[in-house]
């Protein structure tokens, strides 16, 4: 199975993977013969790539940290939580929130178990997926990045728990921002992003007051956009002045926001969305929990094509957890030269040989189709 661009799907294909829905029902099965109304309704629904399988990815599995079956399930309850409060007054949504807090705590605990009970590198595959709603896939994402950082860390069972409440409510502020500003298809104008910096308040004041769910939650919504140097808001803190739960989400919010599809922007491969975050440790994040990051999620997802210095091309196989930056390669092409048989290394191997790049829009010879 491989990753590859919409842009060089052709008719023929087999779709690797099953395609869900918001309401995580198969909107298109494994094993489908791609023809051409599929890829225009993919294309109409916004989707970047797709899994195929063909002889160049025989046996290359793609397994996900969390179940299809369990991450509809999480999906589909914060839908439920959060329209239940969608159009309320502060003072309403948060008597319903406190209600709700129960299956929401619930949803962390089990995603919490998971993701802790697992030896492997954190893998979410966005691109199986297809959410009219941003804010659910996104809160949902956060939580898992934010407690797979926090492991890594060393936080305590109690905190890692805190740590995925904050993660899964830091953006419920969001639900009191007007629906044409919170789903407006392009960018924002500087007028319309003062109104959505007040999320961040909204967030704060809607959970500070619950009974059943810890203040530092409310201040991980209040936080997760300030930054170590002062630039963030909403109140412009300093390093010392963070909560540090708020430091975590806040580096997993914007790691999870450049590596989604949006409308009006194409998803980064993890790879790119890393170096994004990386380029603002030690002065926008805390250097500690962005390499806490970098070693807890998969880089090169397996199925993604790659281009060596060295001249060769090799698919993403396996997983390395002595360094998730260097995977194992299925080499199938030197020096622009397809090789008579395959054979796999273990970049960790070839300390001189570097990553050029992800090449998602490499087309296959007809022999490996």
């Amino acid at each position: 199975m491989r990753l590859i661009s919409i842009d060089v799907v052709k008719e023929g294909m087999v779709l690797g993977r099953t395609v869900w829905n918001e309401a995580g029902h198969p909107l298109l099965k494994k094993d489908v013969v791609i023809n051409e109304r599929i890829i225009q309704r993919l294309r109409q629904l916004n989707m970047h790539y797709l899994y195929i399988n063909d002889e160049l990815s025989k046996g290359i599995e793609i397994v996900e940290t969390v179940s299809p079956e369990v991450r509809n399930k999480a999906l589909s309850t914060i839908k439920n939580s959060f329209q239940a409060i969608n159009g309320l007054d502060a003072a309403g949504a948060s008597y319903i929130l406190d209600k709700q807090s129960k299956v929401i705590v619930s949803i962390v605990d089990e995603l919490l178990s998971i993701v802790t009970e697992s030896s492997e590198i954190l893998t979410i595959l966005t691109d199986a997926y297809l959410f009219d709603e941003y804010l659910y896939q996104h809160s949902y994402q956060v939580t898992l990045y934010s407690v797979a950082i926090a492991k890594e860390l060393g936080y305590s069972m109690e905190d890692l728990r805190l740590i995925g409440i904050g993660a899964l409510l830091h953006d419920v502020g969001k639900l009191l921002i007007p629906k044409e500003i919170l789903t407006k298809p392009g960018r924002l104008t500087n007028e319309e992003f003062e109104l959505m910096k007040n999320h961040t308040r909204f967030g704060f004041d809607l959970l500070r007051n619950l009974h059943s769910i810890s203040l530092l939650v409310a201040h991980c919504a209040f936080q997760h956009h300030e930054r170590i140097d002062g630039s963030g808001y909403p109140r412009g803190l300093v390093d010392f002045e963070i909560h540090p739960f708020a430091k975590i989400i806040g580096v997993a919010d914007v790691f999870d926001a450049v590596t989604t599809n949006r409308v009006y922007r194409e998803k980064m491969m993890p790879s790119q969305g890393l170096a994004i975050v990386e380029s603002g440790s030690g002065t926008l994040y805390d250097a500690r929990i962005v390499e806490a990051l970098r070693k807890s999620i998969v880089h090169y997802p397996n199925g993604v094509i790659l281009k060596l210095s060295d001249g060769r091309r090799g698919i993403v196989s396996k997983q390395n957890m002595l360094d998730p930056t260097l995977p194992w390669l299925r080499i199938f092409e030197e020096q622009n030269e397809l090789i008579g048989a395959t054979y796999e290394i273990n970049l960790v191997d070839y300390p001189t040989v570097t990553i050029d790049s992800v090449e998602t829009d490499y087309v296959a010879p007809a022999k490996f189709e």
